[in-house]
């Protein structure tokens, strides 16, 4: 009787949440009107990609994990830093699961049909194993890249505010200073300078604006920073020269704090493998003494 209730609650909880999934219940009202009433958001300065091989095998499983609520809000930010999209991401990630959770199967029907087989346990257990770990694979590789970019741009923005300042000593404005000193540099981080600025020209508002906002894009709060500085320059006329220097020097420092703390952690990690080295060594030449010591007694 038990078992029959619980079939019947489990059947009928599936239908509801297949009937919900099909004719979705109406948004409230309270909804619909601050819907109406928001005010539309900025456009995202940063831009993301879409295709691979990924999307088209996982496409079917992606809305799925969208609508779980994936990405995070975190992951969503290293993504658009690495401009990936979101469904291609979830793609990945569903693909990786199911190889991880499919191959060990393969590989123990293959071996079943060559006379070898395994024991039940151990292809589950190995299926399950990769396939989190192909689940969140994608996460750590894009937070690697996001925190690599992140690196990159503080160290060309020290570069980019030199260029500023001395702009501004050759007698140039605010706004030209920040737009001709976007132009001079190359690479990934002066491209979203450039779109920043390119975003406030086209948009008529402030260039500081649109640069804040790829700062809070970014997660980088020193551009947040030199933002608040360049507001305050162009409308309330303050003098920033000594400012950026100012910022452009800490960022220096900091940069090389940071190379240096890296550098230490290296040689710190570089230590353990000499050590493993030494000691197979130790054991290498005094084994086959202890062997003979053993056997004789």
């Amino acid at each position: 009787m038990v078992t029959l209730i619980s079939l019947g609650a489990g059947a009928g909880l599936g239908l509801w949440a297949l009937l919900v999934w099909l004719v979705p219940p109406p948004p409230p009202l309270a909804e619909l009107i601050s819907r109406l009433n928001a005010t539309p958001a900025r456009p995202p300065i940063l831009t993301t990609g879409t295709g691979g091989w990924a999307v088209r095998v996982g496409s079917p499983f992606a809305g799925l994990l969208r609508a779980a609520g994936l990405p995070g809000r975190t992951v969503g930010q290293d993504l658009a830093i690495v401009e990936r999209s979101p469904e291609t991401h979830l793609a990945e990630k569903a693909v990786l699961a199911l190889v991880g959770l499919l191959l060990p199967t393969v590989v123990g029907v293959l071996l079943t049909l060559g006379g070898r087989p395994l024991p039940w346990p151990v292809p589950l257990g190995v299926s399950l194993v990769l396939a989190i770990a192909g689940f969140f694979l994608p996460d750590a590789t894009v937070r690697a890249e996001a925190d690599r970019r992140r690196d990159a741009f503080r160290h060309a923005l020290g570069a980019y505010l030199n260029l500023v300042h001395v702009l501004l000593a050759g007698g140039a404005g605010i706004e030209g200073a920040l737009t001709d000193a976007a132009d001079i540099g190359q690479g990934w981080s002066f491209q979203q300078l450039r779109r920043a600025l390119n975003t406030a020209r086209l948009t008529r508002t402030s260039p500081w604006a649109t640069l804040g906002q790829l700062g809070e894009e970014l997660q980088i709060s020193e551009l947040a920073e030199l933002a608040a500085a360049l507001s305050l320059a162009g409308t309330e006329g303050a003098k920033v020269r000594a400012s950026l220097t100012a910022r452009a020097a800490a960022m220096r420092q900091r940069s090389g704090a940071e190379s240096e703390g890296r550098a230490n952690a290296a040689t710190e990690r570089m230590a353990m493998p000499g050590v493993l080295m030494a000691f197979g060594f130790i054991v290498f030449i005094f084994y086959p003494a202890l062997a003979q010591i053993t056997n004789s007694l």
